[in-house]
């Protein structure tokens, strides 16, 4: 594969770098004060998050700049980029762990897209698919439960069965990044349909459940590394007899799997795009607290050890670089389920080693690494949970060691 950006990509680049420096970059203060202010408000009305004034400040400026959807690999929605295409783009909107939103390109949202625009039909297409393209509504993806082993999602529970023209949905979602915010409309729900069937991967399928139906109620907000991640949330979610028409479910009952796997892909090139970002934010931020701090007599820049903790920083930065890139490049050449093995050595890798990159710079601030006045502390938390979402690393250290085996074994009974 050819690492080298397309002059259509460099020219994306330049863009959205320009766009970071002009208006992500100066509002940090503000995103940070407006985010706290939700949280306030929501505890006191015990309500949800509400939307942040300066993103819907930015959003129309991101349009009006041709920075809008570009996570959509369909040309008719968005600017039609490969996986490998965004990867770069990706990186770069992650250096604010906030900013994606502003150019329509944050999780869950992404994913839900991708997953009507792919497998919705015209009805479901028609209601939900422009509106979130618009960036006017906001999605959750409810799949994790707290009653059983998630990262095995033959164990999902929550129950969606037929009566007549409807579905009625039961369970108890939890982890459900997105559903506090006031804006989240609708959420896309794993559950089984047919907990019988002797083929665990056709139990389950995925329905569209709209947020004001009755029978939900967000229980509370769960924190993320004891941090309530406003406006966005990870609430607890119960459906209690949630009623939706049969003409919701997505694709087909017992097609929840094959659904996940192609929402999951792309979903973890680009957590593991936006890790990269914060992490080369954060030996950015290691390198100047280095030259500019004196400690034992010489600077710090001048110590051995922070010279060997920012050599490790770029290495390991790089190195999970050109494996992402290499993930991205061999999905669009041959298809999520034939890189599968390399989606998930990539959700080992990036989390780990940037939370390594992180905590350096981490220990370079002192106190202050620990504290609100820099970016450290929330991409660390970021980071950190990426190694639980969307499966924890033996999961992916499995899948990564079975497909090894089974090729060895294939090679010596060819032999």
């Amino acid at each position: 594969m050819q690492f080298e950006y397309s002059s259509r990509v460099q020219d994306l680049r330049q863009r959205l770098l320009g766009f970071m420096d002009e208006h992500i970059y100066p509002n940090e203060k503000r995103q940070a004060e407006e985010a706290h202010q939700s949280y306030l408000n929501a505890v006191k009305s015990g309500g949800r998050y509400t939307g942040l004034p300066l993103m819907e400040e930015l959003k129309p400026k991101a349009r009006a700049a041709g920075l809008w959807n570009l996570f959509l690999p369909e040309s008719e929605h968005g600017p039609g980029l490969t996986n490998l295409e965004y990867a770069p783009l990706c990186e770069i909107m992650g250096r604010r762990y906030w900013s994606a939103e502003a150019f329509n390109c944050s999780a869950p949202d992404t994913g839900n897209t991708e997953v009507i625009a792919r497998y919705g039909n015209a009805e479901q297409k028609a209601r939900w698919l422009q509106p979130l393209l618009d960036g006017e509504i906001r999605s959750a993806f409810a799949m994790t439960e707290p009653a059983v082993a998630s990262s095995d999602a033959t164990n999902i529970s929550t129950r969606i069965e037929r009566q007549g023209d409807e579905y009625v949905i039961n369970g108890r979602k939890w982890y459900i990044t997105g559903a506090m915010n006031e804006r989240c409309k609708l959420f896309i729900l794993m559950g089984k349909t047919d907990p019988d069937n002797p083929n665990r991967h056709s139990q389950q399928s995925m329905i569209i459940v709209p947020a004001d139906t009755p029978g939900i109620t967000v229980v509370r907000d769960m924190a993320l590394v004891n941090h309530y991640d406003a406006p966005f949330g990870h609430p607890e979610v119960i459906f209690d007899n949630v009623r939706v028409p049969a003409s919701n479910i997505l694709l087909g009952e017992g097609r929840g799997f094959e659904i996940a796997q192609g929402r999951l892909g792309p979903g973890r090139i680009h957590h593991c795009m936006r890790m990269i970002g914060m992490a080369e934010s954060a030996l950015e931020m290691m390198c100047e607290r280095v030259v500019s701090r004196v400690a034992f007599g010489k600077p710090l820049a001048e110590q051995g050890v922070w010279r060997e903790r920012i050599a490790r920083g770029r290495m390991l930065i790089d190195q999970t670089r050109w494996m992402v890139l290499h993930a991205a490049w061999r999905m669009d050449t041959v298809g999520n389920k034939v890189a599968a093995k390399e989606i998930a050595m990539i959700k080992v890798i990036a989390p780990n080693n940037c939370i390594q990159v992180i905590d350096d710079a981490m220990q370079a601030f002192g106190a202050m690494g620990l504290s609100q006045d820099t970016h450290l502390v929330n991409f660390w938390a970021y980071a950190r949970h990426l190694r639980v979402a969307d499966g924890p690393d033996e999961v992916h250290r499995n899948a990564v060691a079975k497909h090894e085996l089974g090729s060895y074994l294939a090679a010596k009974r060819g032999l």
